[in-house]
This record gives C-alpha cells, structure tokens and sequence, in this order.
C-alpha cells in the first residue's frame, strides 16, 4: 500500500510516500481502508518532536526518533477487516475515528476509538471531527463547566477546535463570544457566536468585559492576561499543556477564586464520549473544512498547517492522487 511515512523528528520536508506492507489486523482491532484523515495539533507535534519535554516523559513514543512511522491520527474510511474478538463492527461498515496512522491506504484502529459514520456525512467532514470534538466537549463540558447564561469566550474561534467549541458552548445556552483575525469574522459569526472580536484590532482582555469561561483554543494568551477579562470565580481553561502549566494552574486554583486548567493529554471519560455520541446523533457536530490535499501533498498540507492561519481542519482525501 501506499503510504505517508517520516524516519525522523523535522519539518514536512522529513515526510515521504512510500509502498510498504500492508499492516495485519489484531483480534481487538479492524483494518480500515482510509478515504480521509485530518491533520491535527498531535500529528504536528508528532511530525517536528515538539515539545521535547513530551518525549522525555513519554507522552510521544520515540525519544530521538518516532516510533510509529506513520502519521495522522483522525480518520475516516470503510472497515476492510477485523479481529477476531470484534462483535460491534463488520467489514463494510462506515466508520471514524481514531488511528494508528491515517495517512496511508489501510491503517488498524482499536474499536474503542471509533464511530459509526452518519449516512448524509462526507469521508471528509467525518475525518475533521473527533480531536476537535473531543477537546471542545472534554474544555468546555468536563473541565470549563460550561452552563445556561454565562459568558464564554472562545479564543481562537475559526480554527480547528474552535469552529465545533463555539456551537457546543450555545447549545448549553452560553452566551458566546468568539476571536479570530478580520477574515475569520464572517465565519464564527456564521457558526453561532452571539458576537465576535478582532484580536488585530482589539484586546478582549482590555474591554472591560468580564467572562464565566474563557476557552483558549490555540493556547495563544496567557492566564495573567487573560484574568483581567474573567468574573471572580471565572475558569481559564488552555489546550497548551505542560508540566509549568499544571503547577502555575494548581497554584492559582488553591490561592484564589479563579481557575486555570490547561487541558491533560488523556483519553475522553465515559460522560464526553455518550455528550460526544449525543451531539453526533442530532447532527450538531459540522466540522468546518479549510483545504483537502492528496495523500501525495501531506508535506504541502503540513506546511499550510504550520502557518497557523487555517480555518477549520486541514483534511488530507487518502484515496485521490494529484499529478504535480
């Protein structure tokens, strides 16, 4: 099979197409044939090493160089085979989810990280929700406590995490506000924000406007910036994890009235996964998509990524191939 590989932490440079084996199913896993994966905030850290603190205490196999060699983690495609202790899933079924190693034409999944895939969804759309779904549902739901009537502000709106984070905050009945840059306005206005802030032309945290939630989605302000804009029992709630994170975070919690929780790198509990399960059923997951690439451009497509100005998920369509 054709597939996506890299031997060495680096930039998308590192990153080449191979023809290599095609991988064997385990009894508790299914062997997928990939139509679309995403490209993540994992598969960026995954691909340049980063930050090596990560690899030191193992959260990212591979100390000098990766151990899995292929990449992408969010994926959606047509179960080919499986285990021999699968009951829940057959060949043929449309799934998605999580796996070890989206970009290439087959990849296993264990069955405890995968979905269905609705009917009236794209390959595509399917592949661009579950990280973004999960780390929304498990900062706003589990660690934010995201209630009717308060004032959440979503920073970092229109990308990946944002884009689902902003209509998962107005179903609980929050008042939203979302940041982004000037081109992003439209979009997050579109998606549900009940107001919108342009971080090029404005501070949210010096409007004198103050928030139950703060969310930051892109890990980009930091808590003493971000406290002059929360309520006195407000929660600051990042995706940029880190051991300093956790200590500054713990301190503030114990030594005043606001809160500061940097996301962990853990596994979604039963009640993120039955509100994931939920959202998904009602049709309230619509993952916003920027660009799709070809199995043949990931490198092009990290370097998109990379920029940081993507809107919505960066989706790679395994089964196309582009002549350059």
């Amino acid at each position: 099979m054709k597939a996506m590989v890299y031997y060495n932490y680096g930039s998308p440079d590192v990153l080449k197409l191979k023809e290599i084996e095609k991988p064997t199913v385990n009894d508790d896993e299914v062997l997928i044939k990939v139509h679309a994966a995403a490209v993540t905030p994992f598969d960026w850290h995954f691909l340049t090493g980063t930050p090596y603190m990560a690899r030191i205490i193992g959260i990212m196999p591979g100390l000098f160089k990766p151990k899995n060699n292929i990449l992408g983690i969010d994926m959606a495609g047509r179960i080919e085979a499986v285990g021999k202790n699968i009951k829940q899933f057959q060949p043929g079924d449309e799934v998605f989810g999580r796996s070890n190693g989206g970009y290439a034409e087959y990849a296993c999944a264990p069955v405890t990280e995968l979905f269905l895939k609705p009917t009236s969804m794209s390959f595509e759309k399917a592949a661009a929700i579950p990280l973004s779904a999960f780390t929304a549902l498990i900062c706003l739901c589990d660690l934010g406590k995201v209630k009717s009537g308060q004032k959440v502000l979503i920073n970092g709106a229109s990308g990946g995490v944002g884009t689902l984070a902003v209509p998962i905050a107005k179903s609980f009945g929050a008042e939203v506000t979302g940041v982004w840059s000037t081109r992003n306005l439209d979009l997050v206005r579109s998606i549900g924000a009940d107001r919108v802030i342009d971080y090029t032309r404005e501070d949210f945290t010096q409007k004198g406007v103050y928030y139950d939630l703060i969310f930051d989605a892109v890990g980009k302000r930091s808590f003493s910036d971000c406290k002059r804009a929360l309520s006195p029992k407000g929660i600051y709630v990042t995706t940029d994890f880190s051991p300093t994170r956790v200590l500054q975070g713990l301190w503030i919690s114990m030594t005043g009235n606001r809160k500061m929780i940097p996301m962990p790198p853990k596994a979604p509990n039963r009640h993120i996964r039955e509100l994931f399960e939920k959202f998904l059923e009602a049709g309230k997951l619509t993952p916003v998509i920027d660009r799709c690439y070809t199995l043949n451009e990931v490198p092009e497509a990290f370097r998109y990524y990379g920029k940081g100005h993507a809107r919505g998920r960066v989706v790679i369509e395994i089964c196309k191939y582009r002549l350059k």
